[in-house]
């Protein structure tokens, strides 16, 4: 096996490179979980609540992050959005694909919840019109 040294530059480095891929969903009203309590914080609010596994990868970015933000033009969206990053949130990843079960992970990863009870999930890739679909039927 091979050991690989990481130095506190390259940290940054990489908490630089999520940055605007998190500010898309944020800066579009989603409420960023970083933790497993905002996990659970989150899902024991009323209403729908849809939480977006985001990454840096490519299907998360042409399809996944512009597909939900389009859903939000829907006549009917969900009353509490919310996000982790996948590979950096890992405590509230964890967490979230926990409570997506039995869906295996994936990223990037959409779930609608319902009082707190998973209804429905769309997971990897998929089409921007596809999501903003699955939204609005599964409201």
């Amino acid at each position: 096996s091979m050991i690989y040294a990481v130095s506190q530059s390259d940290i940054v480095e990489l908490n630089d490179l999520k940055k605007p891929f998190k500010l898309e969903l944020t800066n579009s009203g989603f409420s960023e979980l970083t933790s497993s309590e905002d996990v659970k914080n989150a899902l024991s609010q009323s209403g729908t609540t849809l939480i977006v596994v985001n990454s840096v990868c490519g299907c998360a970015a042409r399809n996944a992050r512009p597909g939900v933000i389009m859903s939000l033009s829907n006549e009917s969206t969900p009353d509490n959005l919310c996000t982790v990053f996948a590979g950096f949130d890992i405590e509230a990843t964890d967490a979230a694909r926990e409570e997506m079960l039995p869906f295996p992970p994936s990223s990037p990863s959409i779930a609608l919840f319902k009082d707190g009870e998973l209804a429905s999930t769309k997971v990897g890739a998929t089409t921007k019109s596809n999501i903003q679909d699955w939204i609005k039927e599964n409201l």
